[in-house]
């Protein structure tokens, strides 16, 4: 069952993307001719308001075929009024922006969803306590609850995070031990650790492991706005900087999941309950757009790098330009695609 919801998940992700393109293309007077969830051959398929709308057999992304559009051939141009050629290069860039921009929304409105819902955080309560560390050294134990430090309340487990990293000198902590109130002072140490690219880094730390611990957090209207555009702000900055790590070599390209491992990170997030579904989504929702503005022919990014270069030159990159890259693009794409397919292997093989 998990994993029908995850391929659910991942088809109504596919979908909010395509569906943007289709109405951006609707709005600029672009006939859409096929709007496809899935690649191959067609499993299902019914006309509706002059569009073909159908799903296909391999569930790996989807397509809007408008006309005068084909990736396959990108020689394949018609001129006529309701053409995606007939354009202007700034209305074709607005077609292809706007499927990105539609997996942004979604991931917004997910994550305004949760913020309704009462997220669930991480308590600053501690689990672990590293052997000859400060925090040892300063006396705190196994399921001590931080709720000060330096005369600043704390209410989450990022929050005192973030305060220890960006000390100065000693730190002031109140923590609440078996209903008593305790006051330690404690200096936070320099330690090589792993960062969520796993690489490694040097930051403060007092020595504490989290003991698992989450409570609901209570938003106001204005808040939870704040929290839907900090999630989604947050998980783009994310995903950009992962991609960045991985051209330069910083994270090994053995890091890099591909279908599987979304599919099965979804089936995951469904034992965990409904919350972490709508979450993991969201995160989804934000990679797909990230990753279809890469400038890579064939994928939205590319052909916007083409309009852009038509907008700044006056003039359209040349047939055998076109083929070319297109080919190039297409080999990129399938090989970052393989090379992620190739590791989710590796993972479920051990």
């Amino acid at each position: 069952m998990s994993w029908l919801v995850s391929l659910l998940v991942l088809s109504a992700l596919i979908f909010f993307h395509e569906l943007g393109h289709y109405l951006a293309a609707r709005a600029m007077g672009v006939y859409v001719e096929v709007f496809s969830i899935g690649f191959g051959k067609k499993v299902f398929s019914f006309k509706k308001w002059g569009t073909e709308w159908a799903i296909a057999t391999i569930p790996l992304g989807g397509y809007v075929k408008m006309k005068g559009q084909d990736d396959t051939d990108p020689t394949k141009k018609s001129y006529d009024e309701d053409s995606y050629n007939s354009k202007t290069p700034l209305q074709r860039t607005f077609i292809l922006f706007a499927g990105p921009l539609a997996n942004f929304l979604l991931a917004f409105f997910l994550y305004f969803f949760i913020a309704l819902g009462g997220p669930q955080i991480l308590s600053p309560v501690i689990g672990q306590v590293v052997k000859d560390s400060p925090a040892e050294l300063a006396g705190l134990k196994t399921n001590d609850i931080i709720k000060e430090i330096n005369g600043v309340e704390i209410k989450t487990w990022k929050e005192m995070a973030k305060i220890i990293e960006t000390s100065e000198g000693s730190l002031s902590l109140k923590i609440e031990r078996n209903g008593f109130l305790e006051f330690k002072t404690l200096t936070p140490k320099i330690t090589e650790t792993e960062n969520m690219f796993k690489e490694k880094v040097q930051k403060k730390m007092i020595g504490i492991g989290a003991a698992g611990v989450s409570h609901s957090l209570e938003l106001s209207v204005s808040e939870t706005l704040s929290y839907a555009t900090e999630q989604t702000i947050f998980a783009s900055t994310m995903i950009f900087t992962g991609l960045q790590k991985l051209i330069t070599g910083d994270v090994p390209a053995k890091e890099l999941g591909g279908v599987i491992s979304i599919v099965k990170l979804t089936s995951d997030a469904t034992d965990a309950g409904w919350m972490s579904v709508l979450f993991f989504a969201a995160l989804i929702s934000v990679n797909l757009g990230v990753l279809n503005l890469l400038p890579i022919p064939a994928l939205d990014g590319g052909h916007i790098m083409f309009n852009l270069y038509e907008m700044i030159t006056r003039h359209t990159p040349s047939e055998a330009v076109l083929i070319k890259l297109t080919i190039a693009g297409w080999v990129v794409l399938f090989g970052i695609m393989g090379l992620g397919l190739f590791n989710d292997i590796n993972r479920l093989m051990g």
